[in-house]
């Protein structure tokens, strides 16, 4: 079933060390981006790049990869028109 809106969920577990799963749906087919950046507002992990078909994604953040430090950082999808950021918790 495909979905009929656009969402971007918690990250979980949250907090987190080192790994954290982020899960998003997409109800039409484009391009989207998924990033996430500190407290700062400078951009630290690119996640997500490319050309999506509609449906269900996760993907795993591994705070290892690159090296994050402990703290909060913010997480932010694009999809067309659609933006929306939420926030997580490195606790290491």
């Amino acid at each position: 079933m495909q979905p009929s809106t656009f969402e971007l969920f918690q990250n979980y577990p949250n907090p987190f060390n080192p790994n954290s799963v982020i899960s998003w749906q997409l109800p039409v087919s484009g391009y989207v981006s998924l990033k996430v950046y500190d407290i700062l507002g400078n951009e630290v992990a690119t996640l997500v790049n490319d050309e999506l078909e509609a449906g269900y994604y996760n993907i795993t953040l591994n705070a290892n990869q690159p090296q994050l430090a402990s703290g909060v950082y913010v997480y932010q999808l694009r999809a067309g028109s659609f933006v929306q950021t939420k926030k997580m918790i490195l606790l290491q």
